[in-house]
């Protein structure tokens, strides 16, 4: 009997100090990922166009001015917090995008600052690809339509697009938000904007959106801005969250540490990795 009793006493203080391990582990940030090689070159800059609804003018001259950037490209990079199946876990990001067409993301989940998950996935051609820690996820449309949802929702770290670019456009609805109408091949998707009455910024993007190739119905998704950082003369918001209506609460929080525009990413976006 007293053998047994000291086994459990070892087992249950492994497995202490097993969870203490963990615990702490999951609040070691991981280093940042370098930022991208090629320096943004010098932009085009173009007239804010007129006729926009006024919380979206004034949205523009708060960000950037009366004059904004052309963008064709970016690369964002920085460290997240992420929950996957109830797990928050640190992590860290590159993103890149062809603006309003597609896009890549890598993202490592990390402990002690080390990849413990890494995920792949790509949004090219109107088709998505996701590498998961548990599968691929590929030839799936409500995917591919959440993928065109996604997009656009993460071009509010390129906003000049949503009004340089012709497909998009943007209707008022009252004083402190604005529908914003986006393409999803021959068709559209719509969001519903609101900004903050005192700033001006943008505070939420909403959406219905498909959370899974098997879901019934789609789900409200919502992007918060929890700050705003500039660079390259534009503010674009930092830190940010992804909440599912359903969940409650973020799964995601992205904070953004470099951007670059307009560099050629015509191989890199089709790359693995970082």
């Amino acid at each position: 009997m007293e053998y047994v009793i000291a086994v459990c006493a070892i087992l249950i203080g492994f497995l202490g100090t097993v969870l203490v391990a963990v615990w702490l582990g999951l609040r070691v940030k991981p280093r940042p990922f370098p930022p991208y090689a090629a320096p943004s070159p010098a932009p085009q800059w173009v007239d804010l166009p007129p006729g926009l609804p006024a919380p979206v003018s004034r949205f523009y001259q708060a960000i950037v001015g009366e004059r904004i950037p052309l963008v064709e490209t970016a690369i964002v990079t920085g460290r997240a917090q992420l929950r996957f199946m109830g797990v928050t876990l640190p992590g860290r990001f590159r993103f890149t995008y062809e603006a309003g067409q597609g896009y890549r993301h890598y993202i490592e989940a990390t402990i002690w600052g080390y990849p413990l998950l890494k995920v792949n996935e790509h949004y090219l051609d109107h088709k998505s690809r996701l590498e998961l820690p548990f599968g691929v996820v590929e030839n799936e449309p409500k995917v591919d339509a959440a993928a065109n949802l996604g997009l656009w929702g993460e071009s509010m770290w390129l906003p000049s697009i949503f009004v340089t670019d012709p497909r998009v456009r943007w209707e008022p609805i009252d004083d402190a938000s604005a529908r914003l109408t986006v393409p999803f091949g021959e068709a559209e998707d719509t969001f519903t904007v609101t900004f903050d009455p005192a700033t001006g910024l943008i505070r939420t993007m909403e959406a219905l959106r498909w959370k899974a190739a098997a879901s019934a119905e789609k789900t409200p998704w919502c992007l918060d801005t929890l700050g705003w950082q500039t660079f390259q003369g534009t503010q674009i918001p930092s830190p940010a969250t992804v909440t599912w209506e359903d969940e409650g609460t973020p799964w995601a929080v992205f904070t953004i540490e470099d951007v670059t525009y307009n560099v050629d990413v015509s191989e890199y976006i089709k790359a693995r990795g970082l």
